[in-house]
């Protein structure tokens, strides 16, 4: 199951570009709204009862204190809505807890039910390879998965080697090709790990994905 990280990135540049003004502009509009009421009452007290104030001048000044009001208004919401937002990722992230997820990576663990890996591919390919290697950077299996899809695609290793004994278990690193016609490229590798716990902090929620290390969820390419 392929999941799109919940990213508020765009929603929190808003955020910081409308707040980084907003303490030395709040003094300045209250200051100038303060002005404003002083000298729209000195204007009622003093104007000629034969020659009152431009109604057309009134309406304009109150209209820019309405725009400001609504500007700083529209300030809190937005942070109202920043806060909902990490709070629904917090959630989302905490479902992810004990479940497997591709991130980005080229190491693979295997154990006695085999070992996962995955890979990204950005265009469709007639052949894809994945080289997998021992420690010591000796080839130990050679997959051919044949014709695939762009997207993510996840593989799995049944721990038999080349030769057909089988490998060891333990970590294991890994490579992937791909041929497109007489095009070769090489694929982004994706790791499988569990997540084991989620922080919290000032940058965002970190997933702990055990031995593979920490990844935000923008990170996680597939959720299996």
């Amino acid at each position: 199951m392929a999941t799109s990280a919940v990213n508020n990135s765009q929603a929190e540049q808003i955020y910081q570009s409308l707040n980084t003004t907003r303490e030395k502009d709040v003094s300045v509009m209250n200051e100038a709204e303060n002005r404003f009421l002083t000298l729209l009452t000195t204007q009622l007290k003093n104007q000629d009862p034969l020659n009152p104030m431009d109604n057309a001048q009134l309406t304009s000044q109150l209209a820019q204190i309405s725009t400001v009001n609504g500007i700083e208004k529209l300030n809190d919401t937005l942070k109202t809505l920043l806060s909902g937002m990490t709070d629904s990722q917090a959630m989302q992230a905490a479902a992810l807890v004990n479940r497997g997820v591709l991130v980005p990576g080229s190491s693979l663990a295997l154990g006695e039910q085999g070992g996962i890996g995955g890979f990204e591919l950005a265009t469709a390919a007639d052949e894809v390879t994945v080289t997998i290697k021992d420690a010591n950077g000796l080839v130990v299996r050679t997959l051919s998965l044949g014709a695939q899809d762009a997207g993510i695609i996840p593989f799995v290793w049944d721990g038999k080697a080349d030769s057909g004994a089988q490998a060891a278990a333990g970590n294991y690193t890994y490579s992937i090709s791909a041929k497109n016609g007489t095009n070769t490229s090489t694929p982004s590798a994706l790791a499988y790990g569990l997540v084991q716990a989620v922080t919290r902090g000032s940058s965002g929620l970190t997933l702990d994905v055990g031995t593979l290390g920490a990844f935000t969820m923008a990170d996680v390419k597939q959720i299996l």
